[in-house]
């Protein structure tokens, strides 16, 4: 019954926050996170007016999300648009924030994710979406982790892994245009490294310099997307490459392996070829290789298919991806492009237009979108 009315409440709700001034996407997130509050409390506590309390709750928390998040851009103010190379002079208090959030308390899912949402500024449905989970599981998994860190002292930080996790997700946030949070995320990793002599942090580093210097490169004067072997090498900076690949070394050197030091590995292969065709795909698939020991992750697969489709050709590309789930996101996208490679244009032209449809911002949907017209145009007589 509560289930059902929260149902029919939710749309009432969401207006009204919308009319007294919310955006819509930070609406759904205070409606959201006042939803998952009343199912927990609700069966003990019931109001006496349910929709009032829905939109009392929901603007609190709309409010809270908006006061952090003006913070956290007066912190990005605070920085130049693209992180200089060199160790970094300012320290504030967010890196130790960030440790805090971490809490041993919380498993490190929910510490990831809740850092990710009081912190890093990112909405739930980003969340969701980083973790391949869907929005209502991780606004739950949030509410829960806020729940258990409410009554304990913020006296012990989390471990070093968690908050390089976070740092991670907040940098590809940025890094994929919808929020700019790249230069932060890079700033704040530089800290870290500053202060701990450790592999990964170093191997982190390396990879978001590494993604970063190919920022400039990545989008067309209208907008739209350019794929890796499209883009201009000569707008790489070569400054940042030059320095990722310094750290790199170093920490490889140190024989202690880890997967930020393996996509970094990756990473630096593609900086190093002079033009697309010179890359060199069977050492990257050897380096994927090694990212799936360490993670067994689905995307590291997906990833790992398209450098056997470009080491073996795409018929053993194909083969590789037959393995992995087709939900998984982009997996269709891969999937076009190897059919692509193989010739088969019909086949390619659909999943196009199947994962337009399924992409993540409306700068991936609209370069799918113009994959799949452009091979449809080259089909008809």
């Amino acid at each position: 019954m509560e289930e059902a009315l929260l149902r029919s409440l939710t749309p009432g709700v969401l207006g009204i926050l919308v009319r007294r001034g919310a955006d819509f996407a930070a609406a759904e997130d205070a409606v959201q996170d006042a939803l998952v509050e009343a199912v927990r409390t609700w069966p003990a506590d019931p109001p006496r007016d349910a929709k009032a309390w829905l939109v009392t709750v929901a603007w609190r928390r709309f409010l809270d999300a908006t006061r952090a998040d003006v913070a956290r851009r007066r912190r990005e103010d605070l920085v130049d648009e693209e992180p200089a190379p060199g160790p970094t002079s300012a320290v504030d208090d967010t890196l130790q924030l960030y440790f805090l959030c971490a809490h041993p308390s919380l498993t490190p899912a929910s510490a990831v994710a809740l850092t990710l949402r009081a912190v890093g500024g990112l909405t739930t449905r980003q969340i969701a979406r980083a973790y391949l989970v869907p929005e209502a599981t991780m606004a739950q998994r949030i509410s829960r982790a806020k729940r258990t860190v409410s009554g304990v002292r913020f006296n012990q930080p989390g471990d070093v892994a968690t908050v390089l996790r976070v740092l991670y997700l907040v940098f590809n946030e940025g890094y994929s245009g919808d929020v700019d949070l790249a230069a932060e995320a890079i700033r704040l990793t530089r800290q870290l490294a500053a202060a701990i002599d450790h592999p990964e942090v170093a191997g982190l580093l390396a990879l978001m310099l590494l993604h970063h210097a190919r920022r400039a490169a990545r989008t067309a004067p209208d907008g739209s997307l350019v794929p890796l072997a499209a883009q201009d090498r000569g707008r790489w900076d070569t400054t940042s490459i030059a320095e990722g690949v310094e750290i790199l070394q170093a920490a490889l050197a140190r024989d202690r392996l880890g997967e930020f030091q393996a996509q970094a590995a990756v990473a630096a292969l593609h900086a190093d070829a002079p033009t697309a065709g010179e890359t060199d795909w069977v050492q990257i698939v050897e380096w994927y290789d090694e990212l799936v020991r360490l993670t067994d992750s689905p995307v590291v697969r997906l990833n790992r298919a398209v450098a056997v489709g470009e080491a073996d050709g795409p018929r053993a590309g194909l083969a590789a991806l037959v393995a992995l789930d087709d939900s998984l996101p982009r997996h269709a996208a891969v999937a076009a492009y190897l059919h692509e490679r193989d010739g088969d244009l019909a086949t390619a032209a659909r999943l196009y237009s199947e994962a337009a449809r399924k992409a993540p911002n409306l700068a991936e949907r609209d370069h799918l979108t113009r994959q799949a017209a452009r091979l449809n145009a080259r089909r008809r007589p």
